[in-house]
């Protein structure tokens, strides 16, 4: 593939001339090089960046002895009748003060029929709570079951996985062994029925994940590396299959004893085995001594703990979510109404924010979480597809540059943003590439770039 024009600045002048005076020798180029090999070593291998792969908007949590294979849809088809009970996608819309001409009503009816959840994790943390052992490693394997029987039928959601228990004393064996006992079965079950999951065959799905509840300390993070390789080694699964989400619920995981940010030592101790860092908003602000009338996730402690935690991930290819409200959308209808208000605002308050994933608990948390997501991308496309269309052509030396003048980085951002907008379904491929044959293909290009793998034609 030819490099697109995210690749290289604009306005590059290319390699050196052959015969250009220097002033230092080149024995300094190998002094460098020695005394930055550790620093080039840390970039390389603790910042490789984005892998590119799609981030789903929202993780819904729904207790393990409640998941059946029918859970997405009948979750899909809850949020519909609370819309339909409420006035419909176009009452929401309005509710939300969206401007109809965005068009988001008809998108929310569309997701909702089509994928309601894009992210499940079926946990066997707080939302399950202890019902003993033999009831949990019956719900484990039972949920297992059904996750089979999901993927063979193609109606499991893109993303799925597990919550496990805390690896602090009084949780640790639980959590391993619920994580044990899940994933044997669904590796057996699916090597049993011949379902292809992953693409590869035999394979766990391609978006499987565990996350990890209330990790307080680096050496939790190291025990699940060594857990997971465990588990690798005794299921034959590929070396890194096993991959994981650190769930930040504590103090201690943003603030350590020697005053270092925890979170960030927490993400270079798993590797590439950590894939996101998830804030839990109720039992970390519960450990602060925040009342409980004030625990909400836009409290200054809150924004303060998920900044450190954008912070930490900067640069490290692990996502980031923020939580999620636990005022949902139930009871009479002025009361739905407020309580999608209140999570529409949450949702457009963490996109603004940075953070393109969050928590949802209830059907009907899902109409107002797409309705906002929707009306972020499609309020701002217009101007984002201009600009990075302005720049393809400058790169291109096909015109000059428009009211704004991107640099490389802010164009490849751009991109970022019209794919996020793309796979989550609030843009159709025709809304970013527009009808210019010529900019069409290096706009896609551009955002091929951005993201290996995006098929440009």
């Amino acid at each position: 593939m030819t490099a697109g024009p995210l690749a290289r600045p604009a306005g590059s002048a290319g390699s050196e001339r052959p015969h250009a005076a220097r002033s230092l020798d080149a024995a300094l180029d190998a002094e460098l090089d020695a005394r930055l090999e550790a620093v080039d070593v840390l970039l390389e291998q603790g910042y490789p960046g984005d892998d590119g792969s799609r981030q789903p908007v929202h993780t819904v949590y729904v207790p393990g002895d409640r998941y059946d294979r029918d859970l997405p849809a009948r979750w899909g088809e809850q949020a519909r009748a609370a819309l339909r009970a409420a006035g419909g996608s176009r009452h929401l819309v309005r509710a939300l003060g969206v401007d109809p001409a965005l068009g988001v009503a008809p998108l929310v009816d569309a997701k909702l029929a089509a994928e309601p959840i894009e992210d499940l994790r079926i946990d066997f943390e707080d939302g399950y709570g202890d019902h003993g052992d033999a009831a949990e490693d019956a719900a484990a394997h039972a949920a297992a079951h059904e996750l089979v029987a999901a993927l063979a039928a193609g109606s499991s959601p893109a993303f799925v996985g597990i919550r496990i228990k805390s690896f602090e004393r009084a949780t640790r064996r639980r959590g391993v062994r619920t994580f044990d006992v899940f994933t044997t079965a669904l590796v057996a079950g699916l090597r049993a029925s011949g379902t292809d999951a992953s693409g590869v065959g035999g394979d766990l799905p391609a978006g499987y994940v565990v996350t990890l509840a209330k990790v307080s300390a680096v050496e939790q993070v190291e025990a699940m590396v060594a857990v997971c390789e465990r588990l690798e080694a005794a299921l034959d699964l590929p070396a890194g299959r096993l991959r994981f989400e650190i769930q930040v619920e504590t103090p201690q995981a943003v603030l350590g004893p020697d005053g270092t940010a925890t979170v960030a030592r927490m993400v270079h101790a798993a590797g590439a085995r950590a894939v996101g860092l998830h804030y839990g908003t109720y039992d970390y602000s519960a450990s602060l001594g925040i009342a409980a009338e004030y625990q909400s996730m836009e409290h200054p402690a809150a924004d303060h703990a998920k900044a450190v935690m954008q912070l930490a991930a900067a640069g490290t290819g692990v996502r980031v979510s923020d939580g999620s409200t636990n005022v949902l959308p139930v009871g009479d209808t002025r009361t739905v109404g407020a309580a999608w208000v209140l999570h529409g605002r949450l949702v457009r308050r963490s996109l603004e924010r940075g953070f393109y994933q969050g928590w949802d608990l209830h059907p009907a948390q899902l109409a107002s979480r797409y309705a906002a997501t929707y009306a972020f991308f499609r309020r701002a496309a217009p101007a984002a597809v201009k600009r990075l269309r302005d720049y393809v052509r400058v790169v291109d030396g096909l015109g000059e540059p428009g009211g704004v003048l991107d640099e490389p980085a802010t164009a490849k951002a751009l991109a970022w943003f019209l794919l996020r907008a793309l796979d989550c379904g609030a843009l159709t491929p025709t809304e970013v590439a527009g009808d210019d044959e010529t900019l069409t293909r290096r706009r896609l290009e551009a955002l091929r770039d951005a993201r290996p793998g995006v098929d440009a034609h």
